[in-house]
């Protein structure tokens, strides 16, 4: 795990080990300046020359500039080096993502990976700044500390053999007691971040159902949960500073009043002023170090969870590679399934799609019929390669899909999904998601052929027209002209329509169709809808029933053969009722 975030630290790895070597300039200074601070007090106790203190006092200045300036300059190079570790890591797991297949992003849900290139690599900056910084800070601290307090208290040292033990043995258990409730919390972020992602998404479904009262409560639980962990790890780990404060001021107590009676009963031989002053501080320094190593195992322990979650993102391996030699060409639009069956997962029983046996050939209109769960949108899936078969092989222009080149394939293959996402930006952006190359008269000629030039050209921008997160500011039925029309802009070999003509009328609908016949007759055309009408003139027509193809033929053949297509033509047509 700690090899595959060292990986994203990369151009950071100078400014990381430039604050090591500098925090240790910064501590050598702190700890010498209680021990001249001694020489101080004790030269003005005897009556020494003003010269001679005041040149002590000169250096003692110069050591405290020095250590000044080693801590702001740490500080630099550590926030350098944390933020962009930080970048490095949000943008490797953006990148990772991107390559993800759709089996990887099942494993992982989207509210999920939010959480993970949100909160996760928060905790892990944060983690990674006390590392570079505190983490090397505070043991160097108590060593040097410790050391010196020996040097000059002698005997009176011994105060940190009582001290220390107790203070490590009770952060311990704090750090012990908090970590699980802090453990839990990233569960319960996931669910916080679910929440709020399906609110925001079918907003209209939750106001139109006045459902809101619903959403605060089950929001409010999520929040209340992580609350409610929170409260708890604090208030265990509150129990710090009264801890550090009770060792604090019982070794205050040891060294005031062992360190008098020593003064008194030795005639300041065995120990004077000054050295009780350097204990003092000295003591400090050990238990404030100690304070951070305990915050630091509590901080490291909770960003492990993270670090975990982040390199579980890091070290998933697509399930979808292209081969060593590629092939770089797509052909035509044929299409071939041999003997396919399909399953989601491995570990799945049952197959979503089995014993698919097909030829399309370049150029056919394909028309693909079926019942909710009958898996027609599964079966062109396996197209552009979005999942692999299980069983069996896919072959785009006489070439197994998974032979070609990914990114090849899918520029030679357009879909129009399901569910029509339009991106934040203009009309024309958009488009260009097709062709980022595309000329203003080939979006044109695009928009003419799916039917939405009419309606951009209505809006007062035309194509400049900005479209909301989501396309929420046109309609349903623009918003599948528009997608049709991004997809017409690849001029692809094959063309995939998803029930994506469902929002609009049948005119319209017709429209299209009759473009795709008349400006595109060599691409593959393969229609998913749930109108009879919109695949009645198609070369063949394909029924799936429970992951099968139930029957194919023309409009005509299904007619006389089929039962399943005769049933859903006549439950769409008046002669249906008639029949009734």
């Amino acid at each position: 795990m700690i090899k595959t975030l060292a990986k994203s630290l990369r151009e950071y790895r100078k400014p990381a080990l430039l604050t090591l070597v500098i925090i240790m300039g910064e501590v050598f200074f702190e700890v010498l300046i209680p021990f001249f601070t001694a020489d101080m007090i004790n030269m003005i106790k005897d009556g020494a020359a003003l010269s001679e203190v005041l040149l002590l006092g000169g250096k003692l200045a110069v050591m405290a500039v020095l250590s000044l300036l080693c801590g702001a300059f740490a500080g630099r190079t550590c926030a350098q080096a944390s933020t962009g570790f930080a970048r490095n890591l949000r943008r490797d797991m953006f990148t990772r993502v991107q390559a993800f297949s759709f089996e990887n992003i099942d494993k992982f849900s989207s509210a999920s990976l939010v959480t993970r290139m949100t909160t996760d690599v928060s905790n892990v900056q944060f983690a990674f700044m006390m590392l570079i910084r505190t983490a090397v800070r505070a043991p160097l601290m108590f060593i040097f500390a410790i050391t010196m307090a020996f040097i000059m208290g002698g005997r009176l040292a011994m105060t940190f053999v009582v001290v220390v033990p107790v203070l490590i043995f009770g952060l311990l258990m704090i750090a012990r007691k908090a970590l699980p409730a802090f453990r839990s919390v990233f569960r319960k972020y996931d669910k916080l971040n679910e929440s709020i992602e399906e609110n925001v998404r079918a907003m209209r479904v939750v106001k139109g159902f006045a459902r809101e009262d619903y959403e605060k409560r089950k929001f409010a639980a999520a929040a209340d949960g992580i609350c409610a962990d929170f409260t708890r790890a604090e208030r265990i780990v509150a129990l710090n500073m009264p801890l550090m404060q009770l060792c604090m001021y019982f070794n205050m107590v040891f060294i005031l009043t062992v360190g008098a009676r020593l003064i008194v009963s030795s005639a300041g031989t065995l120990i004077d002023v000054g050295q009780i002053s350097a204990m003092l501080t000295y003591g400090v320094q050990v238990l404030m170090s100690l304070m951070m190593l305990s915050m630091i195992y509590v901080m490291l322990t909770i960003s492990a969870e993270s670090a975990k979650r982040i390199s579980e993102v890091l070290v998933e391996e697509p399930t979808l590679t292209d081969p060593a030699e590629p092939v770089a060409q797509v052909a035509d639009g044929s299409i071939d399934f041999e003997n396919v069956s399909f399953k989601y997962s491995e570990h799945a029983k049952n197959y979503a799609l089995s014993d698919i046996s097909l030829h399309i050939d370049s150029g056919m209109t394909v028309g693909i019929l079926g019942g909710t769960g009958s898996s027609k949108t599964t079966l062109v899936q396996l197209i552009p390669r979005l999942y692999d078969v299980t069983e069996g092989a896919v072959k785009v222009g006489g070439v197994d899909v998974r032979a070609y080149d990914t990114d090849t394939l899918r520029n030679a293959v357009s879909m129009v999904l399901q569910k029509n996402e339009l991106f934040s930006g203009t009309i024309r952006d958009n488009l260009r998601w097709g062709n980022e190359n595309a000329t203003d008269a080939e979006l044109v000629e695009a928009c003419k052929l799916a039917q939405a030039d009419s309606f951009v050209q209505s809006f007062p921008d035309g194509y400049d027209t900005r479209i909301e997160q989501g396309g929420t500011n046109v309609s349903g039925g623009q918003k599948q002209r528009l997608c049709i029309a991004r997809a017409l802009l690849k001029k692809p070999k094959i063309l995939i329509l998803d029930d994506s003509t469902s929002a609009v009328d049948t005119r319209t609908d017709a429209l299209i169709r009759a473009g795709f016949k008349s400006f595109i007759p060599e691409t593959t055309k393969i229609i998913i809808a749930q109108r009879v009408a919109s695949v009645e003139d198609a070369d063949l027509i394909l029924v799936l029933d429970n992951g099968r193809i139930a029957d194919r033929g023309t409009h005509a053949e299904l007619m006389q053969t089929s039962e399943i297509y005769r049933e859903i033509y006549q439950q769409q047509t008046k002669g249906g009722e008639d029949n009734a």
